[in-house]
C-alpha cells in the first residue's frame, strides 16, 4: 500500500518561491501562466499487514502532525 501526501501553502499565505517561478516562466517565454504555487510531495510505503482503515488514520496523522504546518499549509492524502 502506498500513500501520496501533497502539502501546499494556504491560499492566503504569500508564496515567494511560486512568484519567482512564475516570473522565470514569463522571462523564458512561457505565456498565459496566471499563477504558480509551490508545494511538497511525499510518498509513504505502508506495510500491508496494517488494516486499511488504521493505515488511513495514521497517514492523516503523519500528514497533519509531521509533514505540514497547519497554520500556513493544507494537505491532501491519497492512498493506493
Amino acid at each position: 500500500m502506498k500513500a501520496k501526501i501533497y502539502v501546499t501553502l494556504k491560499a492566503s499565505v504569500l508564496d515567494p518561491q511560486g512568484k519567482a517561478i512564475h516570473h522565470a516562466l514569463d522571462t523564458i517565454g512561457f505565456k498565459g501562466v496566471m499563477d504558480v504555487r509551490q508545494g511538497k510531495y511525499f510518498e509513504v510505503s505502508l506495510d500491508g499487514s496494517v488494516p486499511a482503515e488504521e493505515a488511513t488514520r495514521e497517514i492523516e496523522r503523519i500528514a497533519r502532525d509531521v509533514l505540514s504546518n497547519p497554520v500556513i499549509e493544507d494537505y491532501r492524502v491519497e492512498i493506493e
